[in-house]
């Protein structure tokens, strides 16, 4: 078989101007597909595809790389050409992006809207498989004071105890809150559910004197404010 029709299976049998890391290196890593970020972390292909094929595929096969976040490490060694090895190093790439996204707060403390809210949790919430309710504490400049798990299951009234929603909010003088929770279905479409909580929470943070600023209901690939829909919010 002559170079020329050499299978390509590693990013070394790549052109030096095509190989992932090489491109990096040249123009930074926000100039490469999600792809060739990818095969950075394979290094090698499988027979018929190289590195960034393999990627390609991948992200073809998960929806993404939300789906890749969802995945569990079985599922991807399942995959062909996706060992152990390669599996963990891509769950340990996205855990690291996650921790990222958790620590950005620090550099963008403030909400200014509804966008600002959901950037700090919109990577995390949006692959979770269930729905889970979180409260962002504020202080009287809108900077977040803290991000609270407050319950993981079915969003409603028979399930929400208001007191637990804003406990974390007094113990640390928050002067107002943004509660946000998941729809795993990917969906963030408001039901009657959430209005009737978002009513009820609004109505109680009045009593307490502390301000509910906004619900925000994340999905896989956007997010919607109640407050900018008139939902549960006189």
């Amino acid at each position: 078989m002559t170079d020329a029709n050499k299978p390509v299976y590693r990013i070394t049998d790549l052109n030096e101007t095509e190989r992932p890391r090489e491109r990096l290196s040249a123009i930074g890593p926000q100039a490469l597909s999600d792809a060739e970020l990818l095969a950075i972390l394979l290094r090698v292909g499988v027979q018929g595809q190289n590195a960034v094929e393999l990627g390609h595929q991948l992200l073809i096969e998960f929806h993404g790389l939300a789906g890749l976040h969802r995945a569990s490490i079985e599922e991807l060694t399942n995959k062909h050409g996706i060992g152990a090895a390669k599996a963990a190093q891509i769950k340990a790439a996205i855990e690291l992006g996650r921790r990222l996204s958790l620590e950005a707060p620090d550099e963008r403390a403030t909400i200014n809207n509804p966008g600002d809210a959901a950037a700090l949790v919109q990577y995390e919430m949006s692959a979770l498989e269930q729905e889970q309710l979180r409260v962002l504490l504020l202080d009287t400049r809108n900077h977040v004071l803290d991000s609270v798990d407050v319950y993981k299951g079915s969003v409603n009234m028979s399930q929400i105890r208001v007191g637990e929603v804003f406990k974390a909010a007094i113990r640390r003088n928050a002067t107002a809150v943004i509660i946000v929770h998941n729809h795993p279905s990917g969906d963030p479409t408001p039901s009657p559910d959430d209005v009737a909580v978002t009513r009820a929470l609004v109505e109680a943070g009045k009593l307490l004197d502390i301000d509910v600023l906004d619900h925000i209901i994340i999905g896989l690939n956007g997010h919607i404010s109640m407050k900018e829909r008139g939902l549960g919010f006189s």
